[in-house]
């Protein structure tokens, strides 16, 4: 049976192994990201929830994150 040379084996092994070890970060980067795009969703949900409530007690108005300051936003009529 013919075989490669040693030296050609181990170049071989290691870049597998690196090419193991980069796919092994990928899944792990990619479960993180997708953990974050569900905490994402979870908190524009609690925001539009949180701006629902204050549409209803204040109507519809522009809030001024820096300092809560609000202006009522005036419709157009037609």
């Amino acid at each position: 049976m013919s075989k490669i040379t040693e030296e050609e084996l181990k170049g071989l092994q290691e870049q597998t192994g690196k090419l193991n070890a980069i796919k092994h970060d990928i899944g792990l980067l990619e479960t993180q990201k997708h953990s974050l795009l569900h905490m994402y969703a979870e908190d524009m949900g609690k925001q539009d929830a949180s701006k629902k409530e204050l549409e209803e007690k204040y109507g519809k108005i522009n809030i001024d994150l820096k300092d809560g300051s609000y202006k009522e936003i005036e419709e157009e009529t037609k």
